[in-house]
């Protein structure tokens, strides 16, 4: 049985391969010796491995879709004002315009159409939707159901607005980042008696399209008082309110002007910065941004952050986690911005104890 069988992988299997290897180019065409069927195979192989691959096609990577929702103007600029964002975006992995794509849609202030450009990215669709703004988020809310919404710039409480069941466990499509600072506007007012011992007149700047503004307006209104202020709010919701605004305050003394946290203000807080310089009135303010336009100080969350960290949601949520289960996160370090060349040109100087405490003073 023995002989009979080597003489069958000899005359059979083994004349076989040897005229496969030989088509192949793999071996001359000369008798091959007996060998096993089992190592011929592995020659076979290793002459196909050395054979020209032929190019196979492969799927390109998803590209995730990105909805960016804010209330305000487009901002000018290659980074349309959300660098911090896209920068976040880019430490998780995500490119703009490589592995992810970017719709910007501004309402320009105006509310009504917050809600047409929600539908339009839900329509689109995209994966998840960033909001800049309480009115944005809302607007995104009530657009959709299913598609992830993260909020930022939020200055209210987003279980009192309606946006999430609780700040642990969020419990639908929105997650996010809630700067929570209103409750800071009786640290901000000391901070400005400080600054201004004799300013008692104040206007306040607010957006009652804004549900955060609220907030900010009932913060103001219990602190003030105690303080020795007087209070004059003035509704600011678009750039022809803010112009409504500053002539209001031309007709009456006022002795320094606070703006709530909103889109509008913000965008305009160049504007706003030059009317009080004209005025050398003293401006409290509750982010950065608007200190470094040329307002007086400041103390709030840093929107850099929250923008970075708004992308380090996105990343979570296209990875693969829900919404729900991702809980809203709370700033726990304010700074305290003085813009020094402002005070200078106001009349005022800067207090020993702001340019000990202050993060960041602005010459």
């Amino acid at each position: 049985m023995q002989g009979s069988y080597h003489s069958f992988r000899e005359t059979g299997t083994v004349n076989v391969h040897r005229k496969m290897l030989i088509a192949l180019g793999v071996v001359a065409p000369y008798r091959l010796p007996v060998i096993g069927a089992s190592l011929c195979i592995a020659v076979i192989g290793l002459g196909l491995l050395g054979a020209p691959r032929v190019a196979v096609a492969q799927s390109p990577s998803k590209v995730y879709r990105i909805g960016w929702l804010g209330h305000g103007s487009a901002p000018s600029g290659a980074n349309r004002n959300v660098g911090d964002f896209q920068q976040g975006l880019r430490d998780g992995g995500y490119v703009d315009g490589k592995n992810v794509a970017i719709e910007y849609r501004y309402a320009s202030g105006n509310a009504e159409q917050l809600a047409l450009l929600a539908a339009e990215l839900v329509r689109l669709p995209v994966d998840v939707i960033v909001t800049s703004g309480e009115p944005a988020a809302l607007a995104a809310m009530k657009a959709t159901s299913t598609i992830p919404i993260v909020m930022t710039e939020i200055g209210m409480d987003p279980v009192k607005a309606g946006l999430v069941a609780s700040l642990a466990r969020p419990g639908g499509n929105v997650t996010g980042l809630a700067s929570l600072s209103n409750d800071l506007w009786q640290k901000r007012l000391a901070l400005l008696k400080e600054f201004a011992p004799k300013a008692s007149r104040l206007a306040v700047f607010w957006n009652p399209a804004n549900p955060g503004n609220a907030d900010c307006v009932a913060e103001i209104k219990a602190a003030g008082p105690a303080l020795g202020m007087q209070l004059r709010y003035l509704e600011v919701s678009n750039a022809n309110g803010l112009e409504l605004a500053f002539a209001s305050m031309a007709k009456e003394p006022i002795d320094a002007l606070v703006t709530c946290l909103d889109n509008v203000t913000l965008e305009h807080a160049g504007s706003i910065a030059d009317f009080a310089l004209k005025r050398r009135l003293p401006t409290l303010t509750p982010l950065k941004e608007y200190v470094q336009a040329g307002g007086l100080v400041s103390l709030g969350a840093k929107l850099a952050d929250q923008r970075r960290r708004a992308a380090s949601y996105v990343g979570r949520i296209l990875k693969g986690a829900k919404a729900a289960d991702l809980p809203i996160e709370r700033p726990t370090l304010f700074e305290l911005v003085v813009n020094v060349t402002t005070a200078k040109a106001i009349g005022l100087a800067v207090p020993a104890s702001f340019m000990v405490l202050a993060d960041e003073l602005i010459e």
